[in-house]
């Protein structure tokens, strides 16, 4: 059984939050849109335990989206912070909000498919990659009453495309990657493509999806185990890959990516590496260190030069839950038809 106990022990009455010293919750830091929708993933799959945290956490989006659609990524000391706004911000609550409306809880449905219809067109103009990628995948896997069938193939087409002609502006004969550098989150962006692919059964995406995410994973397993692009200024084209900071959130981005291509192509390479890839927070990494705290529930922030980053925010345990749910078959259950490799 899965433990939620520093979930549970990081979240108030107003929502998730942001930052712990330690093991212990900073109230003074705030919540956040991405905490806050990554929580409402992960209290998705909790069980029916998990309903009052959904519906908390779904009240707590439902409070920063803005009357043009728009969320505020911050809200601290009862005021909402907007300079940390960002597409990607957004593009993580469309897709919590489009998982919440294959719920069984009515009420949080109907909230969040609300919540989906007003973002709905600040989605459309996006141009980050990330944002882009989150917005598809959530337009892949959830219900929109509000949009035809024709109107939901017509945007899954559209962002797309949008990052295939990012794919074909930057990618050269070694390197295969949507810009001139590999930041954080990488692999939701080959996620987002084999998710549409899997939608729509469009080719062009199949060949993206499949290229970049070859890349990235070359770039790295190739110690033979999971080392993510460190965020000391990350991992840029004719340069070396920087080994640190490694962060929770971004090992989750593989684990979802590889086991994304799985469910689309039955590749039993994707599942194999998903695994590895979640090995990661067991020990399998550059220092040998396990990161999982099983005593607090919590997850260390980082892996550093020195070992490991001892505080223990929302961002890392949510990386932790929600790959350990996937690989649980707790959020994608349909089984593809195996291919070997």
């Amino acid at each position: 059984m899965l433990n939620y106990k520093h979930l549970i022990n990081m979240t108030d009455t107003t929502g998730l939050l942001q930052f712990s010293k330690l093991d212990q919750p900073d109230p003074q830091s705030g919540y956040t849109l991405d905490d806050n929708a990554r929580a409402l993933l992960v209290a998705l799959f909790m069980g029916e335990d998990g309903y009052p945290y959904a519906r908390l956490y779904s009240q707590l989006l439902s409070k920063l989206q803005g009357p043009n659609g728009s969320w505020c990524n911050l809200y601290l000391n009862d005021r909402f912070i907007h300079r940390y706004d960002s597409e990607d911000s957004i593009g993580r609550a469309f897709l919590a909000c489009s998982a919440a409306t294959m719920c069984e809880w009515p009420d949080i449905a109907a909230n969040c498919t609300v919540m989906l219809q007003n973002a709905l067109l600040r989605i459309i103009d996006f141009t980050s990659p990330r944002g882009i990628a989150y917005s598809l995948i959530g337009l892949c896997k959830g219900r929109f009453p509000f949009l035809s069938e024709t109107a939901l193939c017509e945007l899954v087409n559209l962002l797309a495309a949008r990052l295939i002609n990012l794919f074909n502006s930057n990618q050269s004969r070694d390197w295969k990657w949507f810009e001139d550098s590999m930041t954080y989150c990488n692999g939701v962006i080959p996620q987002a493509l084999f998710a549409a692919y899997a939608f729509n059964g469009d080719k062009k995406c199949l060949k993206v999806a499949h290229e970049s995410l070859g890349f990235l994973n070359d770039s790295l397993f190739s110690r033979g185990y999971l080392s993510i692009v460190g965020n000391e200024g990350w991992y840029t084209r004719g340069c070396k890959l920087p080994l640190w900071d490694q962060q929770p959130v971004d090992a989750a981005s593989v684990v979802f990516a590889c086991w994304e291509a799985y469910q689309a192509i039955g590749l039993k390479e994707y599942q194999n590496l998903a695994f590895l890839a979640h090995e990661w927070y067991w020990g399998k990494n550059i220092n040998g260190l396990v990161l999982f705290n099983q005593e607090t529930g919590g997850c260390y922030d980082a892996l550093t030069r020195e070992g490991v980053n001892l505080n223990q925010g929302a961002e890392a345990v949510l990386s932790w839950l929600l790959s350990t749910h996937l690989l649980q078959g707790r959020i994608i259950v349909r089984l593809p038809t195996e291919k070997s490799s």
